[in-house]
């Protein structure tokens, strides 16, 4: 696999995936960007709600589960010198459905985190990753 990042001007980047998906990125003017497009880092915990957001989705559905609506609220802190990385971050799964099961949910998600999802993974070699869940 191979990834491309393009500089595009001032402090714009454009990467492309291996699967030919465009993503622009930027930093804010006071450190010398337009704000054109998410700072690196932000991409991090959205690259996590994906992962373990299909991660979940995919074994309810296997569950026969009727999820509905379902969203992730990720939060972070990160620490202070450089290179800040992340030090905690914090998913809280919400669902709602027609007759969750709330067995299935925490077991969808412990399988996440502990088995299947990858950016949790790396996460977890810098940051304390933790997660809550709630069904409206």
């Amino acid at each position: 696999m191979e990834t491309k990042v393009v500089w595009d001007g001032k402090m714009q980047f454009t990467g492309t995936t291996p699967s030919n998906f465009n993503i622009v990125m930027d930093a804010v003017p006071e450190h010398g960007g337009e704000n054109k497009g998410p700072a690196p880092m932000e991409l991090i915990p959205v690259a996590l709600g994906g992962c373990t957001g299909m991660d979940v989705i995919s074994i309810l559905n296997k569950m026969k589960e009727k999820v509905e609506h379902f969203e992730m609220r990720i939060t972070t802190e990160r620490a202070t010198e450089h290179p800040k990385v992340y030090t905690k971050v914090h998913i809280e799964y919400i669902f709602k459905g027609e007759n969750l099961n709330e067995e299935n949910i925490k077991k969808a998600i412990e399988l996440s985190q502990n088995k299947y999802c990858s950016v949790s993974a790396i996460l977890r070699g810098t940051a304390e990753v933790t997660y809550s869940y709630k069904i409206l």
